[in-house]
């Protein structure tokens, strides 16, 4: 009846699970979300149970709940195996799922079953009816899933591990997640010019402690000691870790970026095919090896006299991995941008500006993807098609979005640098000194603003459009 389908939607709604945790499709790739999970019930047989119950999830997201039960059977049957003695403690948020999943398929029968079980759990464990009383475990498995579904999660995320951590200030797997958030919040932080406190180091120190056996976090640890000048002690983690486990690829990915990131391109190379041997669709690896061949794309081209048909080999393999990881991760905007930017790279104009359309045209790029992109065109349009105008237009589209990132300075100096050229030539008129006066406008540096200002209406003193610029200029003063 549809009294008894309200309040069993009411009760679900109380539940812990991936159905109440606001993880939206729209974040993420579901296939290569799958993809990934898939890899790793191969590779981390710990973490089973967390990539099952998220499995489930991700199925019925693809609208295959048949096969969301599925999961959650082999969830169960993880339980059974590795938690014998704690299957009820263990199962709340796998039970969960299945309470949503039947709930969808319109079994409403089976789907009150699952909600009781989990009432009836709740009610010995915490003395509570409802299961707003949460165990660290689900706080946990909560943290992980919310660090798989993108950057707007790892705030949320940190703070599960915190939760979880409070009830069990030892337990390995909660100092592993916590650790992972405060990197990935560090990564971010980074992204966007924000102030970075390295913080997630101490954590990582802990996390490592208790877990010597996770290669991945040493390496973590290794990739935080780099970005702190400490390459020496970082790379001491590598070669541990690569004496531990030197096939299992999630740690492989990590050491390859360490030795990119100190200049061993070739070294990096070698071990990202070790590692797409043993995960052959990865879209990250095809990534990374795109950033290395095009790193020795950059080499070649400082070198005299270096041969074309190797710059041109490795232009080719650079767009090869580039294109695998733009078809694989459609909403990654940063993959598309390297691509158009390796195509240009090739000459092959027409095919990067069909991916700069089509970058242009979406409506849901976060203010870090937009600036990327008009730094990119601008780019584009300055080094390739020879056009300073449009360039200069792009560029101050990418300094119009006011959220601060790494970016941000180079659409800054990109803009200044032909403007001085312009004016070094003797070519700058009107237009190119009101252009750097707004450049210096939205940089916040008012003075130099309005000098520029002056100069333009001294060349055009009856631009209305400059003089209400200088006025509002002289009255913010």
């Amino acid at each position: 009846s549809t009294i008894s389908k309200n309040s069993l939607k009411a009760s679900l709604l109380q539940l812990e699970c991936h159905f109440t945790w606001t993880l939206l499709e729209q974040d993420v790739d579901l296939d290569d979300l799958e993809e990934t999970i898939v890899n790793q019930i191969k590779f981390f047989i710990e973490s089973n149970l967390t990539n099952y119950n998220l499995l489930s999830y991700i199925c019925h997201l693809k609208n295959s709940n048949e096969e969301a039960l599925r999961n959650l059977q082999k969830a169960e049957e993880v339980v059974q195996k590795h938690h014998p003695d704690e299957i009820a403690r263990r199962s709340l948020v796998t039970w969960g799922n299945y309470a949503w999943i039947y709930y969808h398929m319109k079994q409403y029968e089976e789907a009150q079953t699952y909600v009781s079980k989990v009432e009836n759990i709740c009610k010995k464990l915490s003395n509570a009816a409802h299961c707003k009383t949460r165990l660290p475990e689900v706080y946990a498995e909560q943290g992980w899933a919310l660090l798989r579904f993108g950057g707007k999660h790892f705030e949320k995320a940190k703070n599960c591990f915190e939760n979880a951590l409070k009830d069990e200030p030892d337990n390995a797997d909660f100092h592993a997640g916590y650790a992972t958030a405060l990197y990935r919040l560090e990564s971010l932080a980074y992204q966007y010019s924000e102030e970075v406190s390295h913080s997630s180091i101490e954590a990582l120190k802990r996390a490592v402690e208790l877990n010597p056996r996770d290669t991945c976090l040493m390496a973590l640890l290794a990739l935080k000691f780099q970005d702190l000048q400490q390459v020496d002690e970082g790379e001491r983690y590598i070669e541990e870790a690569m004496q531990k486990t030197p096939d299992l690829p999630y740690f492989l990915r990590y050491a390859a970026k360490f030795y990119r990131r100190k200049g061993e391109l070739c070294k990096a190379v070698k071990i990202l095919k070790k590692a797409l041997e043993l995960t052959p669709n990865s879209s990250f690896l095809h990534h990374q090896l795109g950033i290395c061949y095009r790193g020795k794309v950059f080499q070649w081209k400082k070198t005299k006299n270096s041969p074309q048909d190797q710059v041109e080999n490795f232009i080719q393999l650079a767009i090869f991995h580039f294109k695998i990881m733009a078809d694989q991760k459609t909403k990654f905007v940063g993959a598309h941008t390297d691509l158009a930017v390796m195509y240009a790279l090739g000459k092959r104009y027409e095919e990067a500006e069909k991916i700069f359309q089509e970058l242009f045209h979406r409506n849901n790029l976060s203010c870090g993807e937009k600036r990327l992109l008009y730094l990119s065109y601008g780019n584009f349009q300055r080094f390739n098609m020879k056009s300073e105008s449009k360039a200069i237009k792009y560029y101050i589209e990418g300094l119009k979005i006011e959220k601060d990132s790494y970016l941000r300075p180079k659409c800054s100096e990109a803009v200044q640098s032909l403007l001085r050229q312009k004016f070094e030539r003797g070519l700058g008129d009107a237009t190119d000194f009101a252009t750097l006066g707004l450049v210096h406008t939205l940089n916040g540096e008012k003075q130099e603003a309005i000098e520029c200002y002056e100069k333009a209406i001294a060349l055009d003193c009856n631009n209305e459009e400059y003089q209400n610029a200088l006025f509002e200029l002289r009255l913010s003063i």
